[in-house]
């Protein structure tokens, strides 16, 4: 069987090879099923339309009506047997703001499925999916309807800005799924909106504005794991008392007050303490995976790393976009740290 696969992947070696290995014909499929009562746009059919808005991603140009036209001739010499596609990009707009979100959210879990099926071996660090979790503020332009829908955050006289959550599949950096929102989203609710599209075996991690009773309860009724990084907001009950400057990692019972008022159960984790000469500070991990010590310490090794890698993959971005200054240094300085 790893044999079969090996030489699958090794068959695709054109881009619309690659694509079509993910937005498959049961995607379709699904997608118009998930459309069937909506009506057609007459020139944009689900294929087309989802071809070229993907390939447009890919495609160089200084402008989005640019993009298209090369995306659509694209197409069209990829599927010469095939009706045409529209022939404005407005047109392409139209179609695409028409179409039901469910539709998009049937492709993505999808694609999910084959990502699973064609890259299992390489999704797995030590039996674990490892996905980070993190939400980021981005600035939108400052156009009416982007004012009127997103309104404005807290700073008086900010652009709007779009509220970005995301898990990234740590090992590889794969997209997996994400929410968007206003600047005054609610990072952790987005999260349970995406526990639905975790995988088997999940394990998110996440950093300390993730934290909360409820949030690490609905994880754990979803059939995922968490690794998040705590602080000293969080009160914690241990069988038998340790000095914190021996502490390595034990046992310890998460019980806020107000759910003692309401006899309600602790959630029994495992508190581990990450000591380095390195760090000014240690860090303090928080998981309901009470064994696999030694696993947890590597994925957040892992994770670090894939953290120092995005933060300089960003700044040599912006430094490539001309668009790098001192605030952007800072600002990788404080993740860092």
């Amino acid at each position: 069987m790893k044999r079969q696969e090996k030489k699958a992947r090794h068959r695709c070696r054109t881009f619309v090879a690659s694509l079509n290995q993910f937005l498959t014909p049961e995607a379709i499929k699904q997608a118009r099923l998930a459309r069937r009562t909506q009506r057609r746009s007459p020139r944009w059919e689900i294929q087309p339309l989802l071809f070229v808005v993907l390939t447009m991603t890919w495609c160089c140009g200084d402008s989005l009506p640019e993009r298209f036209e090369t995306a659509r001739a694209f197409y069209i010499a990829c599927h010469e047997k095939r009706r045409r596609p529209g022939k404005t990009c407005q047109g392409l707009q139209d179609a695409l703001a028409k179409l039901p979100v469910s539709v998009l959210r049937t492709v993505a879990a999808s694609v999910r499925q084959q990502m699973l099926l064609r890259l299992s071996d390489r999704l797995e660090t030590f039996g674990w999916i490892v996905l980070g979790c993190d939400g980021s503020r981005n600035e939108c332009p400052r156009s009416a309807e982007l004012e009127r829908r997103l309104g404005h955050a807290a700073k008086e006289n900010s652009p709007p800005q779009i509220w970005i959550t995301a898990l990234v599949h740590v090992r590889t950096g794969l997209l997996w799924a994400w929410r968007l929102g206003t600047s005054r989203a609610s990072e952790q609710r987005h999260l349970i909106q995406l526990l639905s599209t975790l995988p088997a075996k999940a394990l998110i991690v996440t950093d300390a504005a993730y934290r909360g009773y409820e949030l690490a309860q609905q994880i754990i009724e979803a059939g995922a794991s968490f690794l998040v990084r705590t602080s000293s907001k969080v009160w914690l009950y241990v069988d038998e008392e340790t000095p914190l400057e021996t502490f390595r990692e034990g046992i310890v019972y998460y019980w806020p007050e107000y759910l003692q008022k309401q006899e309600l159960p602790p959630l029994k984790l495992r508190l581990i303490c990450v000591r380095s000469d390195k760090r000014k500070h240690d860090v303090w991990l928080l998981t309901d995976v009470l064994d696999s010590q030694r696993d947890l310490l590597r994925v957040q090794r892992d994770l670090d790393d894939s953290r120092y890698q995005y933060i300089l993959n960003n700044l040599s971005l912006l430094q490539a976009a001309g668009t790098l200054d001192s605030s952007n240094v800072q600002n990788a300085n404080k993740l860092l740290q």
